[in-house]
């Protein structure tokens, strides 16, 4: 490897959005990062850079790598790559992985570090040691977190320091949206997006920031350039939805996901992969669509999901909790939303027969649901058994959950609430109506102390909908709507919800209230081919 001196050349991507786009391919956002590369070297970096920063972490792993073979002394190269395989957002990280990328630069840190040319670079390289470095990963995450504070202020022109400090900060929030943390990342990303508008780590991660129901107004303008900033990018066209669900904006949502599912496909197509049909981004246009009232269109999304779903789920057991790893994960989820959204508990989607398989957290959702149908029709013997079904279920996902480096309770949380719905539902079926409603409101107030989730409700039936459609069959119109407006609260502009705020509206006399809240349900649905359904 050629010696680098103080006569080394740095690049600055002065023309950003060509640098980081191969030819023929749309940008996929501006990024300024002067570094000690050469000059063949910076296309695929700045790509790599860019992608990094809009989590298209695949693909800026390919680019990184193609930098390392076009410069292999290039340290930032190995740098950016090692970077693919920390998710702050997400709380994952694979630390194995990133060491065996840095040891391919050299196999020691301060053999690393004598390969880095600049000290703006050697900066960079030691928080990233830092991050893969000893302790925990929560430990080792604030730490992280420190060490870019330090480098961004060292470098106040260095404007990916000032995004990755602001994602390092987000990436301290172990245990749930941390507000006070998240307000303090939106400040350093709301100077940053004036400075930079078009830099996709900016409005990426200031989405983030704000991507709950009290803050999400405030992302607006960043949700409306990130899908300009990175048209190539799909997950900048899906990550503009995470305002436009946390405000309602259902329109948005659907064109936002449609948009980011074309986007992999094309990807896809080019490469000759599988089209992709499950996962994150058709399971939040599902939802779209059905709070639209395209029942048809929604049903289309699922069936795709469930012919990519084919018998793939069979393959063993699989520890993580999430349903985006897993087309059959993702089935039994779109499966669940269906059907709790329309309502349809007497079709066919309701008897399908699920490649389930022994994942806990895919067995909770699958039981739940199961056991919700069989209180709506009638079958309380059947509801029972789902529930000791899912009661195992989730004794198994706590199990599994406390085995891991960093716990993540929410799963658990979410399981134990689904348990007292499911619960209360045959209590209530059963004529013990206080005993469901005294469940209802214990499970409310636990899912109201979880921290918000971006997305979709992630207690897919919203416990205080739920007693509110309890509160009403009792003939309580007044603690209804109160429990009506706590659910839009926590997931506006939600039809279940309004439809319930509408017959309370309705059932305590308030005509002219009702009357709004049924002339918000028709904009809503104006291009619904079908009504969810009577709850």
């Amino acid at each position: 490897m050629r010696r680098r001196t103080a006569a080394v050349v740095v690049f600055s991507a002065a023309l950003a959005t060509a640098a980081s786009a191969a030819p023929g391919e749309s940008p996929v956002g501006e990024v300024h990062f002067a570094n000690s590369g050469s000059p063949a070297a910076q296309p695929a970096f700045l790509r790599g850079l860019a992608q990094l920063h809009n989590f298209e972490y695949d693909d800026a792993a390919r680019a990184f790598v193609e930098a390392e073979k076009a410069d292999p002394g290039f340290a930032m190269a190995y740098w950016g790559e090692a970077m693919t395989y920390n998710h702050p957002i997400w709380m994952e990280q694979d630390r194995n992985a990133a060491l065996k990328v840095l040891e391919k630069l050299a196999p020691t840190r301060a053999a690393r570090r004598a390969k880095t040319p600049t000290e703006r670079e050697r900066a960079y390289l030691d928080a990233l040691e830092i991050l893969y470095g000893d302790g925990s990963k929560n430990e080792r995450d604030v730490r992280y977190a420190e060490a870019m504070r330090a480098l961004s202020a060292k470098y106040p022109e260095d404007p990916d320091a000032a995004a990755f400090s602001a994602l390092a900060i987000l990436g301290t929030s172990h245990e749930g949206r941390d507000v006070p943390a998240y307000m303090r990342a939106a400040a350093i990303l709301e100077e940053l997006t004036c400075r930079y508008p078009n830099h996709p780590g900016a409005a990426h991660y200031l989405i983030h920031s704000y991507d709950d129901p009290v803050h999400a107004v405030l992302g607006l303008r960043a949700a409306r350039s990130y899908s300009k900033i990175a048209p190539d990018a799909a997950h900048a066209q899906h990550m503009t939805s995470h305002i436009f669900v946390a405000m309602g904006m259902w329109d948005d949502v659907v064109t936002a996901n449609e948009t980011a599912v074309a986007a992999v496909n094309r990807g896809r197509e080019k490469s000759g992969s599988q089209r992709v049909s499950c996962g994150h981004y058709p399971y939040w246009l599902e939802y779209g669509y059905l709070q639209q009232g395209r029942v048809a269109d929604a049903r289309r999304v699922l069936e795709a999901c469930r012919a990519q779903a084919g018998t793939a789920a069979h393959s063993g057991h699989c520890a993580e909790t999430d349903p985006d790893d897993s087309p059959s994960g993702s089935l039994v989820q779109m499966w669940a939303r269906y059907l709790v959204d329309t309502n349809d508990w007497a079709g066919d989607v309701a008897r399908w027969q699920l490649p389930v398989g022994e994942v806990p957290a895919r067995r909770v959702t699958y039981e739940w649901a199961s056991g919700f149908g069989a209180v709506r029709r009638g079958d309380l013997a059947d509801a029972g058994a789902a529930l000791s079904r899912l009661s195992a279920a989730r004794r198994e996902l706590d199990a599994e959950i406390a085995k891991k480096e960093s716990p993540d309770r929410s799963w658990s949380n979410r399981a134990g609430i689904l348990e007292d719905q499911l619960r209360a539902m045959i209590d209530a079926r059963a004529g013990r109506r206080d005993a469901a409603l005294a469940t209802l409101r214990q499970a409310a107030g636990a899912e109201a102390a979880l921290p918000f989730e971006f997305g979709p409700p992630f207690v897919d039936k919203p416990t205080p909908e739920l007693l509110g459609e309890l509160l009403l069959e009792a003939g309580r119109p007044k603690e209804a709507r109160r429990a009506f407006e706590a659910s839009l609260a926590r997931a506006p502009e939600r039809t279940a919800s309004l439809e319930g705020l509408e017959k309370a509206a309705r059932a305590l006399g308030d005509a002219e209230a009702a009357q709004r809240v049924a002339a918000r349900l028709r904009e809503i649905r104006q291009r619904g081919d079908a009504k969810s359904g009577t709850r």
